[in-house]
């Protein structure tokens, strides 16, 4: 796979994500106890209304977690209209000029124009659905900074390994093509990994796009209209009220570590179907873990041609059950594992039904 250095000017990286939510207490909560995140940060203000805003971070995950403070704020309407979540993902740039009149050329929505910021020069511009993307200068190599908060250099970086492996993004019946040509022609991200899912009688398309550098990796997917049956993709559309972030996936070095961390924090996983590790046995040999250590944990292992990745996706805590998170390890696999879409898809079904009984 051909990759452009990170200072190509058409490359960009995740800064951090923004989470619109109705109350930052119990969201802070889950971050910290559950997923062992540090506060970096708060700070209130007013910038198209009052808010408040707090940023954690690990490794060089860095979440900010935004609760409006009146209704003129975005984070107040995006959360009466889609509930908690992802709202905003902010890249990092070499060259803010060039990156935003690219997007805003390629047909995103110029939402503010590059004006000098407390953490450095930064813009906006729309993305999918009502999510947004904070455009802030800056090198790879360079402390991170956030608008709002400056620099964060200062916030030991524990859990030094995690990273955003990729976000998954549901997106309404035929927008997949679109949306995937935009982030090309806005970003410069290449389309490297198509698929067609099915599961009984739904089915689902996907599309993973990368920027220049692998930094940023955005899987897209959307319902099938030829389906026979509405699946989950079409629940989270209808739950969310529109496209939206449907997972982050957190990149570490050592999953069963890092599960076994988040499982004694309080978070519950979605466990896989049934026969997973009876098939598994007979089609693939864990690299880097025990066939026991997996199956005891949930975790899920796939191969391609380059390695093996091993994936656990965690239960929704959100009120409208749409966001959920995803622990990733790549051993030196690069792409997303047939298997363990399926296997998701399965699980997620799953825990649909039994949401749907109890509601």
């Amino acid at each position: 796979m051909t990759r452009t250095g990170a200072g190509d000017l058409t490359d960009v990286g995740v800064n951090h994500i923004e989470f619109y939510v109705a109350d930052i207490p119990s969201r802070l909560t889950e971050l910290t106890d559950g997923f062992g995140f540090r506060v970096a940060g708060e700070t209130t203000g007013r910038v198209s209304g009052a808010y408040r805003s707090v940023a954690v971070r690990r490794g060089d995950v860095v979440l900010v977690l935004t609760q409006g403070l009146d209704d003129e704020h975005p984070a107040s309407g995006h959360v009466a209209v889609h509930g908690d979540g992802v709202g905003n993902i902010a890249f990092r740039t070499p060259d803010l000029h060039r990156t935003y009149e690219r997007a805003v050329a390629a047909g995103a929505r110029p939402l503010r124009p590059p004006v000098p910021a407390e953490a450095g020069r930064e813009a906006q511009v729309s993305g999918f659905g009502d999510v947004t993307h904070t455009l802030v200068e800056g090198d790879a190599g360079e402390d991170l900074r956030v608008p709002g908060f400056g620099r964060l250099d200062g916030v030991p970086p524990s859990g030094a390994s995690d990273s955003v492996d990729h976000l998954a993004i549901c997106l309404e019946p035929g927008r997949l093509d679109a949306t995937a040509r935009f982030y090309e022609q806005s970003f410069g991200f290449r389309t490297i990994f198509v698929e067609r899912i099915v599961v009984g009688s739904q089915a689902m398309n996907s599309k993973a796009v990368q920027s220049a550098s692998g930094s940023v990796t955005f899987t897209l997917i959307e319902p099938d209209p030829d389906a026979q049956e509405l699946g989950q993709i079409d629940d989270f559309l209808k739950d969310n009220a529109g496209p939206g972030v449907q997972h982050v996936a957190l990149g570490t070095d050592d999953i069963v570590r890092r599960v076994t961390e988040i499982a004694d924090g309080g978070i519950g996983f979605l466990n896989p179907p049934a026969a997973y590790y009876r098939l598994l046995a007979s089609r693939a040999t864990p690299a880097r873990h025990t066939l026991e250590e997996l199956s005891a944990l949930g975790i899920l292992l796939d191969e391609d041609h380059d390695g093996q990745l091993y994936q656990i996706f965690t239960r929704s805590t959100y009120p409208r059950r749409t966001l959920f998170f995803e622990i990733i390890e790549r051993f030196r696999a690069r792409s997303f594992g047939s298997g363990n879409i399926h296997a998701l898809y399965e699980a997620v079904e799953a825990e649909r039904v039994v949401s749907r009984a109890e509601g």
